[in-house]
């Protein structure tokens, strides 16, 4: 790119969905980029992350017709700014688009790691796993031995917060999934002890009880709904609710009921508490130092549902929204080197 002809290509939305987004609200565009300045630089997106919170930011926060925000990774290809060399690989959040110029304040520049894939910043050592490590240890207080539950479990907070709450001494690690296949998933390969579909037989909250008789103690709840009431209906008796997402009402077009067993919290003596992430930075770096050398030696994997290409960046995020991916979901735009060195 030179200065006179600076351009990327963008995703944006261009109308408000009523229920489920589709392709329809959302149209590629060419963005005229600034030229550099100093203390600027050029960055190329090489990762993108598609997450749950987008579907809430399409109905309000994110603007018509305008830039979008969202987590990525990008190599710096021309700098004006000695806090952002060339070639240095950066964590920001104007997603959605394959270029943007950025200043330091907006960029983190990533640590080296041996052998650490640099995609996991949008994974386990990214957003993602922070809110699961933040659920377990600042929101839910885990304690060695504790049964968890965590909705949503094949998603990418849930294989997080599966995974973690094993390595942080989880006693029994419990999960539901939408599939079949994911099921498996969860106890094959991701770690979980037992695991239940919330689609198939009785109610949430019954499959629960079925497959945790003696309740559970901390549940990260991604999901709401019927799935939040069937983690106050089985919550032991000073038991946690680390609530972080909702992505069951999402598309709703009405404000769903609250929990019918919502008061069930004061005879349980039980905590829910909401949090949002971005109010946790502090703990980034006790994640990384507890994470990096798990993922260098093979100890702890980084399980990333992976689309190729900007082209599909929209079916990515509908497709995580309808449950299509397995661990975190992210889109790869071009081809890098695979580990921070």
């Amino acid at each position: 790119m030179t200065d006179t002809a600076r351009t990327a290509r963008a995703v944006q939305q261009t109308s408000r969905p009523d229920g489920a987004p589709g392709p329809e609200h959302f149209a590629e565009v060419e963005l005229r980029l600034p030229d550099l300045t100093p203390g600027t630089a050029l960055v190329e997106n090489i990762w993108l992350s598609v997450d749950p919170y987008m579907r809430e930011c399409m109905d309000g926060d994110w603007e018509l017709d305008a830039p979008l925000e969202g987590r990525s990774i990008g190599r710096v290809v021309e700098s004006r700014s000695p806090q952002l060399p060339v070639g240095s690989l950066v964590f920001h959040r104007d997603g959605w688009r394959t270029h943007t110029v950025l200043t330091p304040g907006q960029a983190r520049v990533l640590p080296r790691y041996d052998g650490v894939p640099v995609e996991s910043f949008l994974g386990v050592l990214g957003g993602t796993g922070l809110t699961a490590y933040v659920a377990l240890t600042r929101i839910a207080r885990l304690r060695e031995g504790e049964t968890v539950y965590v909705s949503a479990a094949a998603g990418g907070v849930g294989t997080a917060a599966g995974r973690l709450a094993r390595l942080l001494g989880a006693g029994r690690v419990i999960g539901s999934a939408g599939t079949p296949e994911k099921v498996r998933a969860l106890t094959e390969e991701l770690g979980f002890d037992a695991a239940f579909d919330h689609r198939a037989g009785p109610s949430v909250a019954e499959q629960l009880r079925r497959i945790a008789p003696e309740g559970v103690d901390v549940c990260v709840e991604n999901v709401g709904g019927a799935h939040l009431e069937a983690a106050i209906d089985n919550l032991r008796e000073f038991g946690r609710i680390a609530w972080c997402g909702a992505i069951s009402q999402y598309n709703d077009t009405t404000p769903p009921a609250a929990p019918r067993n919502l008061f069930d919290l004061v005879e349980k003596s039980g905590r829910l508490e909401g949090f949002l992430v971005a109010n946790h930075g502090d703990a980034q770096r006790e994640l990384e130092e507890l994470l990096a050398p798990l993922l260098r030696d093979g100890g702890f994997t980084d399980r990333l549902s992976v689309t190729d290409g900007f082209d599909n960046a929209v079916e990515a995020f509908l497709s995580m929204l309808r449950g299509g991916n397995t661990g975190k979901a992210v889109v790869r735009l071009t081809e890098h080197p695979q580990r921070t060195r």
